[in-house]
């Protein structure tokens, strides 16, 4: 027996330690507090992450998950996309409109290829105007020069005939307005600062994320601001598309959050962070709602004690319309309108509200929408759209 005791005994103190051990350090643990943060360093950055599906752009998109930075390889990629080049998009456009034979277009060469014009045709050439929303002025405008060539030339060849009316429509469409988009800082060392405003289901917050895309595509920096605070995903709808072109997008932490304070916080981003564009979505509302329109008056008053505005552009769906004139106006008035983007054009019978809209505030179609895919947006080129129409 005296000689097992000498290992016997530090043996059960090996074992007693080790069962207190076993019941102290979890509780030590569940019960520590975490470590203070250092003063100087920065906590993780959470990087946005979201869905590369095609239905990102539709209204309502998906839930946007987040990451930090320091995650380990597990965590999913964000795969970044590289936009289709701008340039010959809008031969797409044209390619489109001559293949579903534009009402419009189609009308006009068959009344005008007529051997003898009645008073009768040109009532009807005129009433094929109005029907695609050319607007009153702009049709009368139309018949006069066509009627007058016509008698003077005596064209009756059907070749002859297209090409005075595309002179014609050209002419109406107006190709000597400015249609660039302003994305160049007005001062040194501030970015471009473009607002988008519109109605609701306009497309407008899609439009933003598109208009990213092209911007991306000629190599500028971007930063868009989710001010669009009230309609429930807007801000996950725009950081997914941000996302997909390795854009920061800045938004609130909540819904109905101030949309001012979210739209000066993201040209101060953009600012600090030498971006070279600042894209800033707002909140859909109607024309006679007095207190959203002062709302916009707002955010774009704020805005500018940072930087000032480059561009401000108005989104319409190009099937409303004459009564996309009436919301052109008010808009033009109340937030100082600089350039139109006609969303759902491609096939339609309604484009003459190129003209129409370009009468009503006197500033250019500069972008349209072609379709539903992430980069069917391009800069409007009058003689490629005249030559779609007619086919």
């Amino acid at each position: 027996m005296t000689d097992v005791l000498p290992w016997l005994i530090p043996l059960l103190v090996v074992v007693v330690l080790g069962a207190v051990a076993a019941l102290l350090v979890p509780r030590m643990r569940r019960g520590t507090p975490p470590p203070p943060p250092v003063e100087g360093v920065e906590r993780p950055t959470v990087v946005s992450t979201g869905s590369t599906d095609e239905g990102a752009g539709d209204e309502g998109a998906g839930e946007v998950s987040t990451r930090s930075s320091d995650e380990g390889d597990g965590a999913p990629a964000v795969v970044v996309e590289r936009p289709e080049p701008v340039a010959g998009r809008f031969v797409r456009l044209r390619d489109r409109l001559a293949r579903s034979g534009s009402p419009l277009g189609a009308r006009l060469l068959a009344v005008l290829s007529r051997d003898h014009l009645t008073e009768d045709d040109w009532d009807e050439l005129e009433e094929t105007l109005l029907l695609a929303d050319v607007g009153a002025g702009p049709a009368g405008e139309l018949i006069d020069a066509l009627r007058t060539r016509v008698r003077v030339q005596g064209v009756s060849d059907p070749a002859a005939v297209r090409a005075l009316l595309r002179e014609e429509l050209i002419a109406l469409v107006d190709p000597t307005m400015d249609r660039e988009v302003r994305t160049d800082g007005a001062e040194p060392g501030t970015p471009g600062v473009v607002l988008v405003v519109g109605v609701n289901g306009t497309g407008k917050t899609t439009t933003v994320g598109k208009l990213a895309r092209v911007l991306v595509a000629e190599d500028k920096s971007v930063v868009l601001g989710a001010a669009d605070t009230f309609r429930a995903a807007a801000a996950d709808q725009l950081q997914t598309w941000g996302s997909r072109v390795g854009v920061h997008t800045v938004r609130a932490d909540r819904d109905g959050a101030d949309p001012a304070a979210v739209a000066f916080d993201a040209v101060k981003h953009g600012k600090a962070t030498g971006a070279d564009v600042v894209l800033v979505d707002t909140a859909g509302r109607l024309q006679n709602k007095a207190g959203l329109m002062d709302e916009l008056g707002k955010i774009t008053r704020v805005v500018t004690r940072e930087a000032p505005l480059t561009e401000v552009l108005l989104v319409l769906d190009a099937t409303t319309g004459q009564n996309g004139m009436q919301q052109a106006r008010v808009f033009g008035e109340v937030a100082g309108v600089t350039g139109i983007v006609l969303t759902k054009l491609d096939g339609t019978a309604k484009g003459g509200i190129v003209v129409a809209v370009q009468r009503a505030l006197g500033v250019p179609v500069k972008l349209v929408g072609l379709g539903e895919g992430p980069d069917d947006l391009a800069p409007f080129d009058a003689e490629q759209f005249v030559d779609g129409i007619l086919g």
